[in-house]
């Protein structure tokens, strides 16, 4: 009997096949997987893609876009912060 995958591993291989363009037979490999089994994860991945658009699984390199992003933003904030904090010492230190 073969083993069992979760659906969340069949999909995220699939996954990394087509959005990461992962050459499907090294990662069969590489993930010790037969190919026609991969084959029909792929397909059914393509397959479920198509009908619905609602990322679950993120792939390394989606990863990668959305910490870069998130830092990004983090230092936007903490320099506005910082702006907000000077503004609001010159506007305290004039009141007094």
């Amino acid at each position: 009997m073969g083993n069992h995958h979760t659906p969340e591993y069949k999909e995220y291989v699939a996954k990394l096949i087509v959005e990461e363009n992962r050459v499907a037979i090294q990662l069969c490999r590489e993930l010790d997987l037969s190919v026609g089994t991969v084959a029909g994860w792929v397909r059914k991945y393509r397959d479920k893609k198509n009908v619905s658009v609602t990322p679950e699984l993120v792939t390394p390199a989606e990863l990668e876009k959305r910490e870069t992003a998130y830092e990004k933003r983090i230092r936007d904030l903490e320099e506005e912060n910082s702006i907000l904090k000077k503004a609001m010492h010159i506007f305290t230190k004039n009141q007094m």
